[in-house]
């Protein structure tokens, strides 16, 4: 059976560090009121002159470095991202022109924060399909870009950064063992930007109203994560044929300390089997999972053999998992 395997993984990160005292000018005792409510210590910031592409490039590198290969090695560029660059063209064809991937196809996918996740799934599906045989897929977002700096229930929320992986086909038992993504567009209008697109172009009305800015309705989401989380664990599990208990590590999105509590605790799953650096760059949107990935991949807290489950949730409403045998 051919399976997408992990050869590589690689971050792309701003170099600014942006701590909780920042926002100190919207929320007394900033530090205490975020990291209480988020586990939010510090996140990234992109300087003006830097785009999601930037950092998707950065990320890209790091992984053909890390899997000792070549951009030419590459067959399929999918970027997960909701900031592209800009409307047109896509941000994976920019990446696809600094890494010199001249045989590749290249594209975006928006999923929101859930976009690295179902970017995974489509990769893997080209793989598996015979379409392709080596994938990047790359996960990327610059939200401090659409932040409102005045909504203290967001802008503390989020960081930039981007996170990539290579697949490649191969046979043997390592690599991605299932997949599972849903939407439901029931809830898509509790995560938008509402001036940002053809329904409503940009003006200086809409500017002014700064709804040309990120905006979530924090509650209902944090219902609809705590709810639809552990459905998809049993889901994923059931349909690879394990029990959660027999999962090594999972790694969620990383959105916010209580949501996680709330999951390990429906699930009867220990704390500590969650991969969690939220702490050191806030909720990266696309870039979330792959850079949590990359991190104990990387240090080696992921082994050999071990069974992850990945989970991504976010705007749309979309969500989904990945289980990887490592």
């Amino acid at each position: 059976m051919i399976r997408s395997q992990i050869i590589g993984s690689g971050a792309g990160l701003p170099e600014r560090i942006v701590g909780n005292e920042f926002f100190s000018y919207l929320i007394d005792d900033a530090d205490e009121w975020i990291s209480s409510r988020t586990g939010i210590r510090e996140r990234r910031f992109v300087s003006p002159n830097e785009a999601t592409s930037d950092l998707a490039v950065r990320a890209a590198k790091a992984a053909l470095a890390d899997a000792g290969i070549d951009g030419s090695e590459i067959d399929c560029i999918v970027v997960g991202t909701s900031t592209p660059d800009m409307i047109l063209p896509a941000t994976a064809c920019m990446v696809q022109k600094e890494i010199g991937a001249k045989n590749a196809f290249a594209f975006d996918l928006n999923s929101v924060c859930g976009s690295f996740v179902f970017s995974m799934d489509t990769a893997d599906s080209f793989i598996r399909s015979g379409k392709a045989k080596t994938a990047l897929v790359i996960g990327a977002d610059t939200y401090s870009k659409i932040l409102n700096f005045e909504d203290k229930t967001t802008c503390p929320l989020f960081g930039d950064g981007a996170a990539a992986v290579i697949l490649r086909a191969g046979e043997g038992d390592t690599g991605i063992q299932q997949t599972f993504i849903r939407s439901d567009g029931n809830g898509w209008p509790l995560i938008q930007v509402p001036s940002s697109g053809s329904r409503k172009p940009v003006t200086a009305e809409t500017i002014a109203a700064k709804e040309n800015t990120f905006y979530m309705a924090g509650k209902q989401v944090y219902v609809f994560a705590t709810e639809a989380i552990p459905e998809l664990i049993q889901t994923v599990c059931e349909q690879a044929g394990i029990t959660p208990d027999q999962l090594d590590w999972l790694i969620p999105h990383q959105a916010n300390l209580r949501i996680i509590d709330s999951v390990s605790k429906k699930n009867h799953i220990p704390k500590e089997k969650f991969l969690v650096n939220l702490q050191k760059y806030g909720n990266t949107a696309a870039a979330s999972v792959g850079l949590a990935l990359d991190e104990f991949r990387r240090n080696g807290t992921i082994k050999p053999g071990q069974l992850v489950l990945v989970m991504g949730f976010g705007g749309g409403l979309s969500w989904g998992g990945l289980l990887i045998r490592f």
